[in-house]
C-alpha cells in the first residue's frame, strides 16, 4: 500500500442511501483474490446498460466525474455482506476516500485496512458535500479534516492505529512485519525459560 497522507481532488456524489457491498461489488466478481482488475466492475449494474454499454446518466460515467478520488456517499454506504473486494474495487477504480454521514462499521474497517480512508462526517457537513458535487477538496489524513475552497474546514474522526497505517502505507500484517526482529527476541527469551 502507499501511504496516503493527503488528498487534492474534486468529488463524485452517490446520493443514495443504503449502498451495499453487493450494488458495489456484485458476488459473480467474487472469484479473484487479486485486488487489482475490479475497478473495471465497481457499481457495474449502475454503470452498464443489460448489452454492456456504459450507462451515460450513471455518474461516473459523465466527464466531470473523471480522475476524481473522492466519493460522497449516501447514509450508511458499505451496509451487506462483508467483503474486501468493496474496498479493492473502490481502490482499483481511483477513489482514494468515502465520505458519508454513516458508514457500515465492516465496510469501514476493510476499507480502512485496505489503503481507502472510508470517514463518517457529521449530517450538516456530509449534507454540504452532498449538495455541491466536483467541489474540490483538499484531505488531511494525520489533522483529520476536509478543506473546502473557502477554507472552512470539516472535521473527521479516525482510529489511531488506522490512521498510522494509512499514514505510513502499511495493512496490520505490515505492522507486525515491522516488528518482526522485536518478536524474534521477545519468543527467543521465553523459550528460554
Amino acid at each position: 500500500m502507499n501511504p496516503l497522507t493527503h488528498i487534492h481532488s474534486r468529488t463524485v456524489v452517490l446520493p443514495f442511501e443504503n449502498i451495499d457491498t453487493d450494488r458495489i461489488i456484485p458476488g459473480r466478481f467474487l472469484t479473484t483474490t487479486q485486488r487489482t482488475g475490479l475497478g473495471k466492475a465497481l457499481f457495474t449494474d449502475w454503470r452498464y446498460r443489460s448489452d454492456g454499454s456504459p450507462d451515460p446518466d450513471f455518474v461516473l460515467n459523465k466527464p466531470e466525474a473523471k480522475g476524481c478520488e473522492i466519493l460522497v456517499a449516501g447514509r450508511n454506504f458499505g451496509c451487506g455482506s462483508s467483503r474486501e473486494h468493496a474496498p479493492w474495487a473502490l481502490t482499483d477504480y481511483g477513489f482514494r476516500a468515502v465520505f458519508s454521514s454513516q458508514i457500515a462499521d465492516i465496510f469501514r474497517g476493510n476499507a480502512l485496512k485496505n489503503g481507502l480512508l472510508a470517514a463518517v462526517l457529521k449530517e450538516d457537513d456530509h449534507a454540504w458535500l452532498l449538495g455541491h458535487p466536483g467541489t474540490l477538496l483538499n484531505v488531511d489524513v494525520a489533522g483529520q479534516t476536509i478543506a473546502l475552497p473557502d477554507g472552512h474546514r470539516l472535521p473527521f474522526s479516525l482510529e489511531p492505529f488506522a490512521k498510522h497505517c494509512l499514514l505510513v502505507g502499511i495493512d496490520e500484517l505490515g505492522f507486525l512485519l515491522q516488528h518482526e526482529a522485536q518478536i524474534a527476541a521477545f519468543e527467543s527469551k521465553r523459550e528460554a525459560v
